[in-house]
């Protein structure tokens, strides 16, 4: 198992790096093994490639970065399904468990997918250990296994006779499943309980809404939600919104818990610089493909903000020694196309990286789930909606400071030098 299938989250990497800090020599994989209940092997293999690729930059001072396989998941979260869901005013729930790679993988992901702006997740697990609400519906595994669909409905609202919603696309949606979920929830209001409502797994969905609200409402149900599932995604969605679907809530699972549409993040870990006795020296990778061309140096994040509605309008990397000027306009450049510039006027600036280890010891506490999610929110809200659509979204200016970009041009020239004058 790789180390990245295990460590999904910033907390886990915290956790693991704690472990392999304080440990020494051979007890390391033996501590790891019993602390995260892992078999030997694997916690021998998480060690070597912690020690190997560094899933954690530091030096004497600081250190805060951490490999880009914690923050995929939560990328994915992030994207298109929560963005959804703040567009069309309707809860996205997370169903992947069953299509996770892997139970670290669908914990974690679980745990993402509310970071990333879903209302609940059907990982029992994931809700104990994050104190995060929990929804979903029985199986059709429940429906078949006994003798009747009714008989399925009234058992399980037996058990569940305040939470009840029913799986009604078992045999035949309209013909039956909504029919027996009208006369069990007929049943469940005479006993003074009020259903939750039906879910949709299969067929026509916007067909299958429509007539299914049609008969609900007949039945004096109108309250009742329709919940949705069946291989849904931000693009299926958004026709069914358009088609008029009644669908209310949206329960979306492999294409969100297995990153489906972007399933590997193009990033690459390289080493931006080397502390040689205390003293910080900056390195370059260099290629003719601009994008694989590092930034050197040891460096901090900007992001400036208008001052009149407090809206995103660039991120800035500068060194670590650099300060933002925001009293002064700020000229951007596009850094593959230099003719491209833009003047940022009227601005603050807050730097968005903060200290996790700090000589080698942990310096951070990370907030519940519920708070991250609720400042993951806030910080999205600050992008103007051209950035946040689904199709062809607006570019946002990330760009990096003078003393940067002149620090990276010196390395490259004196790369080119070097090597110029071996051709001699």
């Amino acid at each position: 198992m790789r180390a990245k299938t295990l460590i999904q989250s910033v907390d886990r990497a915290i956790e693991i790096l704690e472990i392999v800090r304080d440990a020494d020599g051979p007890v390391r994989a033996a501590m790891i093994a019993h602390e995260m209940e892992l078999p030997l092997k694997t916690a021998h293999n998480l060690i070597r490639s912690l020690l190997q690729h560094g899933y954690l930059v530091q030096n004497e001072e600081k250190s805060y970065q951490l490999g880009p396989e914690c923050f995929l998941l939560a990328d994915q979260a992030k994207g298109p399904f929560s963005q959804l869901g703040r567009q069309v005013g309707d809860a996205v729930l997370e169903f992947g468990l069953r299509r996770a790679q892997g139970p670290d993988a669908g914990t974690y992901g679980a745990r993402a997918a509310i970071i990333g702006g879903c209302s609940s997740t059907s990982n029992v697990l994931a809700g104990q250990l994050y104190d995060v609400a929990i929804a979903g519906t029985h199986a059709h595994s429940w429906v078949m296994s006994l003798p009747t669909e009714l008989d399925a409905f009234r058992a399980y609202a037996d058990i569940f006779p305040d939470s009840c919603m029913l799986l009604v696309d078992t045999y035949d949606t309209l013909k039956s499943g909504v029919p027996n979920a009208i006369k069990v929830f007929d049943e469940l209001r005479a006993k003074g309980h009020k259903p939750v409502g039906i879910r949709l797994d299969s067929g026509d969905l916007a067909y299958f809404s429509k007539e299914a609200r049609r008969m609900l409402d007949a039945a004096g149900y109108q309250d009742a939600r329709i919940f949705a599932s069946s291989d849904l995604d931000e693009y299926v969605i958004r026709e069914l919104k358009a088609q008029g679907a009644r669908i209310d809530v949206w329960g979306v699972g492999t294409k969100m818990i297995t990153s489906y549409d972007w399933p590997a993040l193009g990033g690459v870990y390289k080493m931006s610089a080397e502390i040689v006795d205390g003293k910080m020296t900056p390195k370059i990778k260099i290629s003719e493909n601009p994008a694989k061309l590092t930034n050197p140096g040891y460096k901090k994040i900007y992001r400036l903000y208008g001052k009149r509605d407090n809206m995103a309008l660039a991120d800035i990397i500068a060194l670590d020694d650099e300060t933002i000027d925001d009293s002064k306009p700020i000229k951007l450049y596009n850094q593959h196309h230099t003719y491209q510039t833009k003047v940022i006027r009227d601005f603050y600036a807050r730097e968005l990286l903060v200290p996790v280890f700090v000589d080698g010891r942990q310096v951070y506490e990370s907030p519940d789930v519920c708070s991250i999610r609720e400042y993951s929110k806030k910080e999205l809200a600050a992008f103007w909606e051209e950035y946040r659509r689904i199709l062809n979204p607006h570019t946002y200016k990330v760009d990096i400071s003078d003393k940067l970009y002149n620090l990276k041009m010196e390395l490259i020239h004196e790369n080119r030098e070097e090597y110029e004058q071996e051709d001699c």
